[in-house]
């Protein structure tokens, strides 16, 4: 397997130094666009917490807070 030059004539590209290198003051070459690097996406699924998890969460950290009220509670009489 055979490796390609990308730029197989580095010595008329502007703006480079010997090595690839950009001199101070010249702007590097741009770069190509990232929104063409993959297939489009049509399915988005919906983001945030579904509803199942978060009723769970919240049912626990209500049996925790109860929990801590009722010892509070006990240790007080």
């Amino acid at each position: 397997m055979s490796h390609t030059n990308p730029d197989p004539e580095p010595e008329r590209t502007t703006g480079l130094e010997p090595g690839g290198g950009v001199p101070p003051g010249e702007t590097p070459p741009a770069e190509s666009s990232l929104p063409g690097a993959g297939p489009r996406e049509t399915h988005n699924p919906t983001k945030g917490w579904a509803k199942g998890p978060l009723t769970l969460i919240i049912v626990l950290v209500v049996l925790v807070a109860a929990f801590f009220l009722a010892y509070g509670l006990v240790l007080m009489l």
